[in-house]
């Protein structure tokens, strides 16, 4: 059973993924434990009214744990488990593949499309910068393939970055032919590598996925830009215009100021790789709602990050 399967009332013997653990006090200053529990088809609020620190050191975020108790839907409060017994689960009790989230597509199937984007870059400053960081013998490249492109919203799981970037790459290209003015290759470049900074900016652990220090301290837009500014310095040759108009786009992708872009998108291209991206995270959304409805369900639960619930018309209801 997983959780998206789950009936209020019902009694739980589970073996789920801890994705996050804290230590709280009651009102009359008594410990117990907050958790959130996972699989790979949503998450859910666990507490243990008699929980300790103790337990809280054991079961860090990213360990795989047996949990007994019962689950219950309480207004205000929503779904909730409350925890009976926890115990660090026997790796012969469960596959990690149905607790972590992934892509919908075949990992050698994005490769091939990664690929076949890169080739397709005539500007062979670009071309390079390219090859340097995304290219097979590159350093970089394992780890932007395995890394994750969020710790919740959209695509957060291990090739999400990869996938992520692929999507927002091929809809770029494409559009690129459609709108007069739009630089092909410039704008392919800087959706493939637009999201760079998230490498240092997140934990590479699938089980953990969460911010580092740099990604605290920092953030992705400047990790990014000083990345790819660096790989540029390296290359010679590289046209000081088109290096302004690259790193423009990369410290401009999220389109507010608010949102922590630290300039708004001021180029056609800049501004085409940030509609793209916005799209396509919302879409993840909607992939990563999707993955959590419970069978025959057509509307998913309130979602910050779309502003409500999302509906699949198509679903069957039973």
């Amino acid at each position: 059973m997983f959780v998206r399967e789950l009936q209020s009332g019902q009694s739980v013997d589970q073996i789920l993924l801890v994705r996050e653990i804290e230590v709280r006090r009651k009102k009359d200053g008594d410990e117990f434990l907050k958790m959130v529990l996972a699989d790979r088809t949503g998450a859910v609020a666990g507490v243990m009214w008699d929980g300790t620190s103790e337990l809280a050191e054991l079961f860090v975020a990213g360990t795989v744990a047996r949990v007994t108790g019962r689950y219950a839907v309480k207004e205000p409060y929503g779904p909730q488990l409350t925890i009976a017994e926890i115990e660090i689960a026997d790796p012969s009790q469960y596959a990690l593949e149905d607790l972590l989230d992934g892509p919908t597509r075949a990992l050698d199937e994005m490769v091939a499309g990664l690929r076949e984007l890169i080739a397709s870059v005539q500007d062979p400053s670009l071309a390079d910068l390219l090859n340097r960081i995304l290219g097979e013998d590159s350093d970089i490249w394992p780890q932007f393939r395995d890394a994750p492109a969020a710790k919740f919203n959209h695509h957060a799981y291990r090739h999400g970055l990869l996938d992520h970037s692929l999507q927002v790459a091929d809809c770029v290209a494409a559009i690129s032919a459609t709108f007069p003015g739009i630089n092909r290759d410039l704008a392919l470049t800087g959706a493939l590598l637009h999201d760079i900074g998230k490498l240092e900016a997140y934990t590479q652990d699938p089980q953990n996925i969460d911010l580092t220090d740099a990604g605290r301290l920092q953030g992705e837009i400047p990790l990014g830009y000083y990345r790819i500014r660096r790989e540029i310095e390296e290359i010679n040759g590289f046209g000081p215009e088109t290096a302004q108009a690259l790193l423009h786009i990369i410290l401009s992708h999220h389109g507010q100021l608010e949102h922590g872009s630290p300039v708004l998108p001021s180029t056609r291209e800049a501004t085409l790789v940030h509609m793209i991206d916005n799209l396509g995270g919302r879409l993840g959304s909607f992939d990563r709602l999707e993955k959590e409805l419970a069978e025959g369900a057509q509307w998913s639960r309130f979602d910050r990050t779309i502003g409500g619930g999302a509906f699949f018309g198509d679903r069957q209801v039973a």
